[in-house]
């Protein structure tokens, strides 16, 4: 008996000294940026009720490990420094974190035109090439979907050399090099970005399922949830296979490029649009790192949902927000680029729809967007002039962040008048001057009467901030349109180059806007 007891002693001792572990997750490691001039958190995993001492930059922290072994601590605010430091953290044992840098520290998010990776931008070979910055560090978070909290990932910070930055971001990676070139300090960038993902899933599915504007929503992802974990949904998805496999052999007879394969139901449950995925999987993991503010790049998944993504994508800047507990930190996007045909006549729009929802999100505190109707390409969803869409991007930071003189701002509309058959319109260029590119007109301007029939118009820009828009097939107008559509051929600027924010005066409504029930 006395033997027994002795072995169970052991083995519990075997298993105590197991859990016994000062664990970091992957966010808090060697080659790490801390965030300058802001209480930086530091967290990790003991035995519960070990005290666990923080030690970096002359400052000592403490805490104790929580009931699920969780501690934190908050590191006092340092300046920049590009001296490499270490963070020495010791509880049940001890871990010594190399090579710490302190600058400035963004989050790099979205979907694919975001993902899209150094390498395959127009200029990616030679930007790769000159890509050894040491104080520039790079960290991915791996693509997890799932509804279950995550706390930690498989990742690592590394220096920005040929190597590390060719399979990063374009955009987060050119928006950063600027960050570290200009203000020479160093730079941290964390991509979490996800390709095809819906910004529902960016966000706590507990908040958004408490938020009546997404009922529908969630109403709908319910019902998807139910049918994806069905019987019903595996013979559909055989049956669409079957198909499937006749179709590719149809393409090949034909020469023609084969059908993608019918995705297994279970893989929406652990994908990119289900409501919570992405929180859960992706942003949990990093939740509370310190940071000066994210750059955004995403949209096209929720264009045939505009009206609601006017609600939606502002829910989550402010989700985010709530979550770090950082306050309102800089938040800034790439409004959608043109893609698709051109259309031969002015109409409506799913992908300018969504385009003004992100306009309208500028209301919101500390965001901004960098408009790039003139950069897309309308056969490719990822066109592959990153380093302008970068380059427009950084100029919010560096106005707004860092208090430098840039221009910064797209001209936008401000107001409308109607002096008999011709429309004037008055455009806000914050301190700049118009210019249209190419030719003497501006082109892009749409004109409608009472009928809201739409006709193409001429663009006479004025002196100052205006243009007068008329068509001698609308004899009274009543509201104007620029650079509404899918792809628009539009070529108003501002004298320094930064293309005019497509607009609307009109308030019709939208054909993104849900119908109500019955109609």
């Amino acid at each position: 008996m006395n033997k027994t007891l002795g072995f169970a002693a052991i083995l519990l001792g075997l298993v105590a000294s197991a859990r016994a572990e000062l664990k970091l997750p992957a966010i808090i490691s060697d080659h790490m940026v801390l965030q300058q001039k802001q209480s930086d958190p530091i967290w990790g995993w003991d035995t519960p009720g070990t005290k666990v001492t923080v030690t970096f930059a002359g400052q000592t922290k403490s805490a104790e490990a929580g009931a699920d072994g969780k501690w934190t601590v908050k590191l006092d605010p340092v300046p920049a420094n590009a001296l490499p430091q270490a963070i020495t953290i010791e509880g049940t044992n001890k871990k010594e974190i190399q090579d710490v840098l302190v600058g400035e520290v963004w989050m790099c998010s979205g979907q694919s035109n975001m993902g899209f990776v150094l390498r395959d931008d127009w200029n990616g070979d030679i930007e790769a090439a000159a890509a050894k910055l040491p104080n520039l560090r790079l960290i991915k978070v791996p693509q997890v979907g799932t509804q279950e909290l995550k706390t930690d990932f498989a990742g690592a910070w590394k220096a920005s050399d040929a190597e590390s930055s060719t399979g990063f971001s374009a955009v987060g990676f050119l928006f950063g090099r600027y960050l570290h070139n200009i203000l020479g300090i160093p730079v941290g960038l964390i991509d979490n970005s996800w390709g095809g993902s819906a910004a529902e899933a960016w966000i706590r599915r507990e908040t958004i399922e408490k938020d009546p504007r997404f009922a529908l929503l969630m109403e709908n992802t319910r019902k998807n949830e139910a049918y994806m974990q069905s019987d019903k949904a595996q013979t559909d998805h055989a049956a669409a296979v079957e198909k499937w496999k006749v179709d590719v052999e149809k393409a090949k007879a034909e020469g023609k490029l084969p059908p993608r394969q019918p995705q297994a139901p279970g893989a929406w449950l652990t994908g990119n649009a289900r409501p919570g995925n992405i929180f859960a999987g992706v942003v949990n993991p990093t939740l509370g790192y310190g940071m000066k503010g994210v750059v955004w790049y995403q949209g096209e998944s929720n264009a045939s949902r505009a009206y609601e993504y006017a609600e939606l994508f502002p829910f989550m800047i402010e989700q985010w927000r709530k979550e770090w507990g950082e306050g309102d930190f800089s938040f800034y996007w790439v409004q959608l680029a043109n893609y698709m045909a051109q259309k031969p006549e002015p109409g409506d729009s799913q992908w300018a729809e969504l385009r003004e929802s992100q306009t309208k999100t500028m209301q919101m505190p500390n965001t901004g967007q960098a408009v790039i109707i003139d950069l897309g390409e309308g056969k490719d969803i990822h066109p592959k002039n990153k380093h302008d869409v970068a380059a427009r991007l950084v100029r919010w930071a560096l106005v707004k962040d860092y208090g430098l003189k840039f221009p910064f701002r797209s001209p936008e509309f401000k107001s409308l008048e109607i002096e008999g058959n011709k429309a004037v319109v008055t455009l806000d260029y914050f301190g700049s001057s118009l210019r249209p590119f190419g030719v003497l007109d501006a082109v892009g301007f749409a004109i409608c009467g009472e009928d809201k029939v739409w006709h193409w118009a001429t663009g006479k820009v004025l002196p100052g901030d205006k243009i007068e828009v008329s068509s001698d097939k609308v004899e009274k107008p009543v509201a104007v349109r620029y650079a509404w559509a899918d792809n628009p051929v539009c070529n108003l600027f501002s004298k320094e180059g930064l293309p005019v924010t497509p607009f609307r005066t009109d308030d019709f409504t939208p054909i993104t806007k849900p119908k109500p029930v019955g109609q």
